[in-house]
């Protein structure tokens, strides 16, 4: 298997007291996007499993 795995974009937003999931996405773009259009206090994670 030399396909490498598919890295997933969360997209959270700052809602005291906690971080909230907005979006989960494998599109790199529309994740910005979406993290442009919420504005303030919001983070992309970048989650890419390893390959065993």
């Amino acid at each position: 298997m030399a396909d490498t795995p598919a890295t997933t974009y969360v997209v959270s937003v700052f809602e005291m007291p906690n971080w909230r999931t907005v979006l989960t996405t494998k599109d790199k773009q529309k994740s910005f996007d979406m993290a442009k259009e919420i504005g303030d206090k919001v983070r992309i994670e970048e989650i890419t499993p390893k390959v065993k």
